[in-house]
């Protein structure tokens, strides 16, 4: 088993891997190319807006070899934030080797802390590999089913 790999907070020196990522998993999961200057301004805007999340940032030898983007949705219901981890990706070369379960960790640790009252996330229906892990990790798959309407952008 490779060493376990060390979890940091994303910076911006950061922002260029974060992107390649985003679009390596966008491809990998939707077979969609996404529109790099669009996808680089958003990465950026989670940095230019705090209030918007943050991104973890994987190394194991001093090399990146992951990431997640968490962000915040408040419930009424609970009176607190549900953390949302989205934009997860590993290098294909780093990948069954604990830096999914080490970002998972270093999330709810922080959430934990933060006084967050759960985390969250959402998977591809067919995606039965990552299905098993997050529920190895505790997860639960919820009674929701997820809608979507895509608005123009102006």
């Amino acid at each position: 088993m490779p060493a376990p790999p060390t979890i940091r907070l994303a910076t911006r020196a950061d922002i260029p891997n974060l992107v390649d990522w985003n679009a390596a998993m966008a491809q990998e999961t939707e077979a969609k190319t996404l529109d790099r200057a669009m996808l680089a301004r958003g990465v950026e805007g989670v940095f230019d807006e705090p209030r918007r999340g943050f991104y973890l940032l994987a190394e194991r030898n001093g090399m990146p070899v992951g990431s997640l983007l968490v962000t915040y949705e408040w419930s009424d219901w609970r009176c607190g934030d549900f953390w949302w981890i989205q934009s997860v990706y590993v290098v294909p070369a780093a990948r069954r080797g604990g830096v999914f379960r080490a970002l998972y960790a270093a999330v709810r640790d922080k959430a934990r802390a933060a006084g967050a009252v759960g985390l969250r996330l959402y998977v591809e229906t067919e995606n039965q590999r990552a299905q098993r892990t997050y529920a190895e990790l505790g997860m639960e798959p919820c009674h929701y089913f997820m809608y979507e309407e895509a608005l123009p952008r102006t």
